[in-house]
């Protein structure tokens, strides 16, 4: 099968990651790359051996798919002209600077029958994909991600910079309208909001607390998922998931591990502990090839613009909370 020609647009410190899965893919072909520091992209091309595009436009004319890297602000702007052009396009999270900009590209895509998906890649975290067939229904969420301090990301609130992330995670695990929203957030080092914590409370009764900060010690990436009869530990940082499952009986097995037994009526349980295998595969890469995969059946990507435009949704409706809580 002929490999799908793409393009980069924004070729910075995220942008080379991507470069590089691109770079990793059979299917895939890095056609080349355009990036306004002409120093940046002229590095990027010695290293990845593609082409430096003089202009966004003469990127798009030249390329099958436009991967779009380059600041939050530019998005409706270089995502635009390619959806105008026909091209599908990956585009970062978040999907776009604005819940308005958001919606013009999911429309744009729409009309055009182009796909667009969004670079949530916490999706791809062989953590989550560890879970793959397990019957997620959880009634209550708790998710913490903390990271040290670094001046990069600090012009917008921690909200878009790190907890997007878990809010698109949460919204694509609970299958329920959001009802109620609390939230609270203080600036610490920068004149965005540095740490916050959210409440969310879905239509069907399950509660999630999610809290997000920049000025932490030590990185942390979990969540943990408490249903009926389990809970489920998930590690993005170190790549893992853990299932604690109360049931009637263990059929012998090497990943489960019995914990201990629970009398309940005349029904004793155990609880059971196992670690489900965990896939080896890059997260940028597999994205990546969902991406392909789905540009090419014409089928909806894994994280899909309407996903991208719910979890800014939800952000943006935080940041209004936490700015009219700090007035």
């Amino acid at each position: 099968m002929q490999r799908l020609k793409i393009g980069l647009a924004g070729v910075g410190k995220l942008g080379q990651f991507h470069c590089n899965a691109l770079s990793q893919l059979a299917e895939a072909e890095l056609v080349g790359v355009f990036d306004i520091d002409n120093k940046v992209a002229a590095q990027v091309v010695e290293t990845f051996r593609c082409r430096n595009f003089s202009s966004i436009d003469e990127l798009i004319a030249s390329v099958d798919a436009v991967g779009v890297i380059v600041p939050t602000t530019e998005h409706l702007a270089v995502a635009g002209r390619a959806l105008e052009a026909g091209k599908p396009v990956f585009v970062e999270k978040p999907i776009a600077s604005s819940v308005a900009e958001a919606h013009t590209l999911v429309e744009m895509a729409a009309k055009n029958n182009l796909t667009l998906q969004v670079g949530h890649i916490e999706r791809f975290n062989p953590a989550i994909r560890a879970l793959e067939g397990i019957d997620l229904q959880p009634r209550f969420i708790e998710s913490h991600r903390l990271a040290p301090f670094d001046p990069r990301g600090t012009d917008v609130a921690v909200v878009l910079d790190l907890m997007i992330h878990d809010l698109d995670i949460i919204l694509s695990l609970v299958d329920s309208k959001l009802e109620k929203l609390d939230a609270n957030g203080v600036a610490v080092v920068s004149d965005q909001v540095d740490i916050a914590n959210v409440r969310l409370q879905f239509e069907n009764g399950c509660v999630a607390n999610v809290t997000a900060s920049r000025i932490s010690q030590k990185k942390m990436r979990k969540m943990r998922l408490f249903q009926k009869d389990s809970y489920i530990s998930i590690d993005f940082l170190q790549r893992f998931s853990e299932i604690f499952q109360l049931v009637d009986q263990v059929e012998s097995a090497q990943s489960t591990l019995i914990l201990g037994q629970i009398e309940r009526g005349s029904n004793p349980k155990q609880i059971v502990y196992t670690k489900p295998p965990i896939p080896e595969m890059d997260a940028m890469r597999f994205e990546w090839q969902g991406f392909i995969s789905s540009v090419r059946r014409g089928s909806r990507p894994v994280v899909s613009g309407e996903d991208g435009l719910r979890a800014l949704q939800v952000a943006a409706e935080i940041i209004q909370r936490i700015e009219n809580g700090r007035r």
